[in-house]
């Protein structure tokens, strides 16, 4: 299968971003999508509202339905999934991208903050994925995916972030088990994680403003990188931490340049890169501050 046509996808986070680049790129092959996310009025600290992802998903091609959604609530991701049965017929894909971030220690994290994390990012894809199961059995080549890294277990991931990490592993833990609980049933569980920092409102935003940004790839490298695993059979990929462009590097890109947002500035690493994972040749990219110098440095 080397087409999205006629495929529906549910996206966490779906408004912007990572979540949008995925959707897009599903929506030039003719798919269906259903963006499920907060943002229906314009915030302004972060472009985009389900209405206006909504909008680009029809001009790229695809069928979107918006659809206003908070995934801490298990009723409101319910009627989600029941409203994307309905207008589509089904579910094909599971994208769990919605997540917060808060890059603080035990001490400054208020457990407001670790509630959120660990209500979007855990409990939420756990949550996501319990509810499009069932209908994922009932598709040809279903696929579920996080937005979360490989479960490199080292003390530097926790020791200035602590409840980030946490959240974020959590995530992973879920493919890990839903790899292993689905795998009879032909359901593939994957995560999908950038090997550089990636040029959304998070990183501009929380961790580097502009500088970083221009040191970042752009959301298209993780649209065409999730494209890549969602036309694999999905009997034959599944329990894979996959890392973007070591996926596309493996499907025949070899031109990694047209992703990079400033190509004069040298690429920054991403959090959760382990690091023996070596990059596709040519590929060089700087390691990124640790949790504490950007703490620091804010």
């Amino acid at each position: 299968m080397t087409s999205l046509r006629g495929k529906t996808l549910f996206v966490s986070g779906g408004s912007r971003g990572i979540g949008l680049a995925i959707a897009l790129r599903a929506a030039r092959d003719g798919a269906n999508i259903a963006l499920a996310a907060k943002t229906a009025e314009p915030h302004p600290k972060l472009k985009g509202t389900i209405y206006t992802a909504a909008d680009e998903v029809r001009a790229a091609g695809g069928k979107a339905l918006p659809i206003l959604c908070d995934i801490r609530e298990e009723a409101q991701i319910i009627a989600a999934i029941d409203q994307t049965v309905a207008e589509f017929g089904g579910i094909d894909i599971c994208v769990n991208n919605a997540s917060a971030i808060s890059l603080t220690n035990s001490q400054a994290t208020d457990m407001k903050r670790f509630d959120l994390m660990m209500g979007i990012n855990t409990r939420g894809t756990f949550m996501v994925s319990k509810y499009c199961i069932p209908h994922l059995k009932k598709a040809e080549s279903p696929h579920i995916l996080m937005l979360s890294p490989p479960l490199d277990m080292k003390a530097k991931w926790f020791e200035h972030s602590t409840a980030y990490t946490m959240a974020k592993f959590g995530m992973s833990m879920c493919v890990l088990g839903l790899s292993a609980e689905l795998k009879a049933a032909g359901v593939a569980v994957n995560a999908l994680w950038p090997r550089t920092t990636i040029a959304t409102a998070a990183v501009g935003n929380l961790l580097g403003g502009d500088a970083m940004m221009r040191a970042s790839r752009t959301p298209e490298i993780m649209g065409d990188a999730a494209h890549v695993i969602f036309t694999k059979p999905s009997r034959e990929f599944t329990a894979q931490f996959c890392i973007d462009d070591k996926v596309l590097y493996e499907s025949g890109v070899r031109d990694f340049e047209r992703y990079r947002v400033d190509p004069s500035v040298p690429l920054m690493s991403d959090f959760f890169v382990p690091d023996d994972d070596v990059p596709p040749p040519g590929v060089t990219v700087r390691a990124l501050p640790s949790v504490g110098e950007v703490q620091k440095s804010r």
